[in-house]
């Protein structure tokens, strides 16, 4: 391998690919968080995002990138020959996950605005109500005011979505979340799910909309805060909304992201966000992976006391209502005992 001709490594970088080697290596690759474009494949704690139709990689946690035999050097920990080796052995590799169906199109924002409006919001006892307040333990005031501000609807097998609008107000797209599902509209675009005053002061930015939600419960929807969602994703025109949020005057951006690698990622690139646009950054980091679990053991904490107050004991009765229980007092006279005479009388 060392002799190796470049023609020969250029076929062989055009014949293996990036997947090929992350499979061999015990990856699996994530499909809902995958596009045709970026598949994300994970092993343990570790996260590498594979491009260019398998060609490139790039790890999302560090700032490791390159083609396949610097993966093969990445993941093997060896030097360029030995790297050349392992890819070289996985010449005609056969990749397990299905292929990729053709790319949905775009929807207009004449149809996302259709499909919207045909869904119902949700009430008390639907389906999405009892997802949002019986499965993830979200205040009922808190949902009754995202069905206020129009940003829940009532969405398929007891789902929830929950909308994303630019930064002119429009719908384009919304988080689906269920107890079986978790997805984005189909030909949506995600932006930003906002919940709370439009001239806030305040910006919370959150991962999810249940995560958006679940810290307006833990703060009681503290006064000038707007909770956002970026779907779990960062586009251009997510980047673009927060960077004309940010511009307003007396600014605080709140890094509210999940308490893992790929939170903190996102904090830092609110950060940078925050010092670019000359406004006031904070870091928010739940002390559980994300704010719906803060929420969730919270609330077990509070059924638990309350649960051990309707439990315990009733207190004894003071000592003289024993001394005087109906039933059990002795006469301190006969019945028939009559006052003695008094004597000289």
């Amino acid at each position: 391998m060392e002799n190796m001709k470049r023609e020969e490594l250029e076929a062989l970088r055009a014949r293996v690919s990036c997947e090929a080697l992350l499979e061999q290596a015990g990856y699996e690759v994530d499909l809902k968080e995958s596009t045709r474009r970026a598949v994300k494949y994970r092993h343990g704690g570790d996260i590498i995002i594979v491009t260019h139709d398998g060609r490139g990689w790039f790890n999302p946690l560090g700032d490791e990138k390159g083609d396949v035999f610097r993966l093969a050097m990445f993941l093997e920990k060896a030097t360029f020959p030995a790297a050349a080796e392992a890819v070289a052995a996985l010449v005609g590799f056969h990749l397990s996950r299905p292929q990729w169906n053709p790319a949905q199109p775009m929807m207009s924002g004449e149809v996302i605005g259709d499909r919207w409006r045909r869904r119902r919001a949700p009430w008390s006892g639907s389906g999405a109500w009892r997802y949002l307040c019986w499965a993830r333990w979200i205040p009922a005031t808190i949902v009754r005011q995202a069905i206020q501000e129009g940003v829940l609807r009532e969405g398929p097998f007891g789902s929830m979505w929950a909308a994303h609008v630019d930064s002119k107000g429009c719908l384009v797209g919304w988080e689906e979340r269920g107890s079986d599902w978790r997805g984005f509209s189909t030909g949506g675009s995600k932006v930003l799910f906002r919940f709370g005053p439009d001239d806030a002061s305040r910006l919370c930015v959150t991962e999810a909309a249940i995560d958006a939600m679940s810290l307006a419960a833990l703060e009681g929807s503290r006064e000038g805060t707007l909770y956002l969602s970026t779907g779990g994703g960062w586009s251009s025109a997510t980047d673009a909304a927060l960077c004309e949020l940010a511009v307003r005057l007396g600014l605080t951006l709140v890094a509210a992201t999940d308490a893992n690698p790929q939170g903190d990622i996102y904090a830092e690139r609110l950060r940078a966000l925050a010092e670019a646009s000359g406004c006031d950054w904070q870091r928010l980091r739940p002390p559980a992976d994300d704010w719906n679990e803060v929420l969730k053991a919270k609330e077990k904490e509070r059924r638990e006391k309350r649960m051990e107050t309707k439990m315990r004991p009733a207190a004894c009765a003071p000592a003289a209502s024993r001394e005087a229980s109906p039933g059990k007092s002795r006469p301190l006279t006969s019945p028939d005992a009559r006052p003695a005479a008094r004597q000289g009388s």
